[in-house]
Order: structure tokens, then sequence, then C-alpha cells
């Protein structure tokens, strides 16, 4: 059997061994993509082996936390660990959105290991045009 060997994946296993699980009071970080599409703001976290009910997503102001818990799975007492690297614990990602997006109006979707945040930008964050009422013309500037 041919292995390859990654020096900084065994370098971030060590750290994250050294370190242990993430807990409540210190959570580890998570994957995460952002991007504009269309009139919303997405961002996708990457959480496999995460149940549903173990994300907690809050927004408190312009602050939005997302976190989750991937527990251990249950073993039968013969079990025997050959290799373990996937992380287990608490892993969190805090976010400062800004003041143009909707975050009353934030939808969430979770499917194959990967929660997804929609958030709308604000109706006043919207490019929209100004008329100009100046003597006998009316003129329109876009912005």
């Amino acid at each position: 059997m041919l292995m390859r060997t990654d020096p900084f994946r065994e370098l971030d296993r060590l750290a994250q061994q050294l370190m242990g699980p993430g807990t409540w009071s210190r959570p580890s970080a998570m994957p995460m993509d952002a991007y504009r599409e269309g009139d919303q703001y997405v961002v996708a976290f990457d959480l496999p082996g995460v149940t549903a009910d173990a994300i907690d997503i809050d927004v408190e102001r312009n602050m939005l936390t997302v976190k989750a818990e991937r527990r251990p799975v249950t073993k039968a007492d013969d079990v025997q660990m050959e290799l373990s690297e996937r992380p287990l614990g608490v892993f969190s990602r805090q976010i400062v959105l800004a003041d143009t997006l909707d975050t009353e109006h934030i939808q969430a979707d979770y499917d194959a290991g990967v929660l997804t945040l929609r958030i709308p930008i604000a109706e006043r964050a919207k490019p929209r045009k100004i008329s100009i009422g100046a003597g006998s013309g009316h003129k329109e500037i876009s912005g």
C-alpha cells in the first residue's frame, strides 16, 4: 500500500491533539466560503459529520455566530481504533455583518455537511434612481 504524507497535515493533527477538542468556551474554527450572489450574500460552512440539531446560529445586532458540535460515534466494546483524524468537539465562527444586510430575513439550509446561510441585501442599500427637479428641465441620475 502506497502512503503519501503531508507534513502540514501532520502538524495540524499534532496541534489538534495537544490542544484537545474544541469546547463551548474554546471552540475550534470551521472553514467557510463567503460570496455575493445577486441581491444576497451567501456564507457556506463545512460541517461534515454534524447533525442539524447540533448547529446553533445566532445574530445579535450585526454579529453572526455559528456554533456546531461533532460528537463521537458510539462504538462497540470490542472496537480498537487504528486511526482517528476527524476532529471532534465544538466548532465556531463569528462574522461581523455589514449594516447593509437584512439580518431579519436570513435563510439557513443544511445539506450534505454544508451549512448555507443566505443573507439578503437591505432595500435601503440597493442602488436606486434619484430624480432632480431644477428649472424647466427634469434630469435623472442613476446611482
